[in-house]
């Protein structure tokens, strides 16, 4: 029986990877995808997202959330289950895409594959991971070595650990494809990116550049990695570790009422991040007079917002955001900025 092949899209918070599922999906040509959507969070965005997309041939039923934490955590519980079940399927998909929450690390997903009940029937077509292209630029990933080693010397017993260093480091080492997204932001200076990406990426592996990840398909899917028997030859900063957590992050729900201005609310979303260090903010919002929910996507500082679908019949409005930050981060006072 030939395998099913799986492709795992990886990458940070907001970098894009749903975009380019969502590309994907609008060029799929009759192949019949299935998509697993993880999310960190308590509000499921992006399976939401793209439910409500209307993309002719995205079903509900072939977009899964699962929403129980880190997917490379739960792989008993959630993920085997999830794919076997769509393996037993009448008519199973001609392709399974993964999106990882932006704060997974790919190494242990892979690893899944290698089970007996998942192996024999379904191949890691590839690894692709998704960067922000403006994050990247401005060293967001990359830490000043001689700066870190300045301090280390003044104090020695600083932990200057950085774990959103590690993650970048796991999800490029781990990559059979680097897509350098929202490279419309920049103003041709690749040359910081690529040097970001050479440290860490793999001999042989390429980096294509996108905006808002539309790229042809048939460089994103029919890879042929078969990244489940190589998985030694994918480093993680992890390898020694039995498991891993996310304790150095945190998120939250905000509710809120109808909002007349989006403006000012988004006024409101960017003072918070500055304020607070706050990675990702996203979720849907209840406009008066629309007969659309309007979604709100942020990255740092950089906010989109776009009607999707109508509200459903029956459906409660509301208006409700996730906050995606460090661990310890003051929720009360995110709130109050918020809300105003």
């Amino acid at each position: 029986m030939q395998k099913i092949p799986a492709t795992v899209i990886t990458g940070f918070l907001g970098a894009g990877k749903t975009s380019l599922i969502r590309h994907l999906l609008e060029n799929a040509n009759g192949q019949r995808l299935a998509l697993i959507i993880n999310e960190f969070g308590d509000l499921g965005i992006d399976g939401e997202i793209l439910n409500g997309c209307g993309i002719e041939g995205c079903e509900e039923e072939d977009v899964i959330e699962l929403s129980n934490g880190c997917i490379c955590c739960t792989v008993a519980d959630d993920f085997v289950p999830t794919i076997t079940a769509l393996l037993d399927r009448p008519e199973p998909p001609d392709h399974i895409v993964i999106e990882t929450s932006g704060l997974a690390l790919p190494k242990p997903l892979i690893k899944a594959f290698a089970w007996p009940e998942v192996k024999a029937c379904t191949t890691v077509d590839g690894v692709v991971t998704v960067v922000d292209a403006a994050a990247v630029a401005g060293g967001r990933f990359a830490d000043d070595p001689a700066a870190v080693a300045a301090a280390q010397a003044a104090d020695p017993s600083l932990d200057h650990d950085n774990p959103l260093e590690e993650l970048f480091t796991d999800q490029i080492a781990c990559a059979d494809l680097i897509i350098v997204n929202k490279a419309d932001l920049l103003n041709g200076d690749f040359a910081t990116i690529e040097t970001a990406l050479a440290e860490h990426r793999r001999a042989g592996v390429k980096t294509v550049n996108a905006t808002h990840g539309k790229l042809d398909p048939a460089l994103v899917l029919g890879l042929d990695a078969g990244a489940e028997d190589d998985i030694a030859a994918r480093p993680s900063v992890h390898d020694d570790e039995d498991d891993h957590d996310h304790d150095d992050f945190d998120s939250f729900t905000i509710l809120l009422g109808p909002i007349d201005d989006p403006d000012k609310l988004e006024a409101r979303l960017t003072a918070a991040v500055v304020a607070h260090d706050i990675f990702r903010i996203k979720g849907f919002l209840d406009i008066p007079g629309k007969a659309r929910r309007l979604v709100v996507q942020g990255v740092g500082t950089r906010f989109q917002r776009y009607f999707d679908r109508d509200w459903r019949d029956g459906e409660l409005r509301g208006s409700e955001l996730v906050v995606i930050g460090r661990s310890g981060m003051d929720r009360a006072a995110i709130a109050a900025e918020i809300t105003g």
